[in-house]
């Protein structure tokens, strides 16, 4: 065993020799990796490891030889964590997955000015890495990201995130934030919602949960209507800005392959319910799309979303788009449809974008991603497929700028 001393013993009357080995430079083995955060482990890495070998002999009888192994990688591990869990949570890195709306109605416009709807949400697997550290500092919190043009103040939704958490607790962490961006901005995936939720969760295990995540939910809907959804187990039904949030069990199986397709171009959201007119919405009950999405799946039929006329006025070339994948994909594809205000359009039943979309210049800059619906567990966070599973799909993604 790499990882391990080995120590050889003999009979009392046998003479022994012990030979004493000092791996002067020799790191711990690379197999080796801290489970925790503490000191203990950065201590322990630095110095130098032993190795130690007694052997004995009987020279009027045959040598004998017993080996015992001492776990000695398991017994260090063992004692950092419990060093770890004693001293609370000092770092943490979460999966933050975006959303898409398999239906959306847009059932009238409210006096505040906002718009009612009734959507079905669903959680799929495509979404940001948020590392969450505790700072030293008492007034600011640090956030960072490795694409350009996501805002680092507070205008970002993470740090109203934190800031609300603070004012709704009183208590007093700050944080140093990087997130690692996947998903798309002004895509219609609420990704920015989603870390905003992530955010949230984060800091309240930092603090020792002293917040529910019936309270977490409530408060986030302060600060963004698709915030609260995140905090459902997945799949949720959701109605008001689309701040009321009812759980239902997944009504679609996991296995069922998406495929993203989102141009370079984004739709404002604001500009595409500027443009919305009410004659052009359907009239169907969303219920009655729901209950036809559980009862028989999902197909092109129940797949409404109210916000694509006035989302193609916007932006002409994402109707093309769509049109293009649909005539395309006939077969391949259970449905077409645009998630939220745009501009991300889905392709249900197949993880394989049309090659017309590898083969054709204008779309040469399109962001690319294949996907699957995902649930959470009661008080756990979203947790990114394994490798194994995106292996298992043939999952891949065409990055953006």
């Amino acid at each position: 065993m790499a990882s391990s001393h080995s120590l050889c013993y003999a009979p009392n009357n046998a003479k022994t020799h012990f030979n004493f080995f000092k791996n002067g430079a020799s790191p711990l083995p690379s197999s080796f990796k801290p489970h925790g955060s503490s000191s203990f482990h950065k201590n322990f890495q630095s110095s130098r490891t032993y190795s130690i070998k007694a052997t004995a002999s009987d020279s009027k009888s045959r040598r004998k030889q017993v080996e015992v192994v001492y776990d000695f990688e398991g017994k260090l591990n063992k004692l950092a964590d419990e060093v770890d869990m004693n001293a609370g949570v000092s770092r943490l890195t979460l999966f933050s997955p975006c959303k898409i709306n398999v239906f959306l109605r847009i059932t009238g416009k409210r006096a505040d000015g906002y718009h009612d709807l009734a959507s079905l949400f669903h959680v799929v697997s495509l979404g940001d890495k948020i590392k969450f550290s505790l700072s030293p500092s008492k007034s600011k919190d640090g956030l960072s990201t490795n694409v350009p043009g996501v805002p680092l103040d507070e205008r970002n939704l993470i740090i109203k995130a934190l800031n609300l958490f603070r004012k709704k607790t009183g208590v007093n962490n700050y944080f140093w934030v990087h997130l690692d961006k996947k998903v798309p901005t002004g895509a219609g995936l609420g990704g920015g919602s989603s870390n905003a939720a992530t955010a949230l969760w984060a800091a309240n295990q930092f603090s020792g949960c002293v917040a529910t995540e019936k309270e977490l939910q409530e408060w986030s809907g302060e600060i963004g209507s698709d915030i609260p959804f995140f905090f459902s187990h997945g799949a949720a039904y959701c109605t008001g800005r689309g701040e009321v949030v009812d759980d239902i069990p997944p009504p679609v199986p996991s296995d069922l392959p998406l495929v993203l397709i989102k141009p370079q171009e984004a739709c404002p959201t604001a500009e595409v319910y500027k443009r919305l007119r009410s004659e052009q919405t359907s009239k169907v009950d969303p219920l009655l799309l729901l209950e036809k999405i559980s009862k028989n799946g999902i197909t092109q039929e129940v797949c409404v979303n109210d916000l694509e006329p006035p989302a193609f006025e916007v932006l002409p070339s994402l109707k093309r788009l769509k049109q293009r994948i649909a005539a395309a994909g006939k077969g391949q594809y259970d449905a077409v449809f645009m998630s939220g205000s745009g501009s991300t359009i889905v392709g249900v039943g197949s993880p394989d974008p049309p090659l017309f979309v590898y083969d054709d210049e204008e779309y040469k800059d399109v962001f690319l991603s294949e996907a699957r619906f995902i649930t959470r567990s009661a008080n756990q966070w979203y947790i990114e497929p394994s490798l194994t599973d995106a292996a298992a799909m043939g999952e891949s993604s065409r990055s953006f700028e």
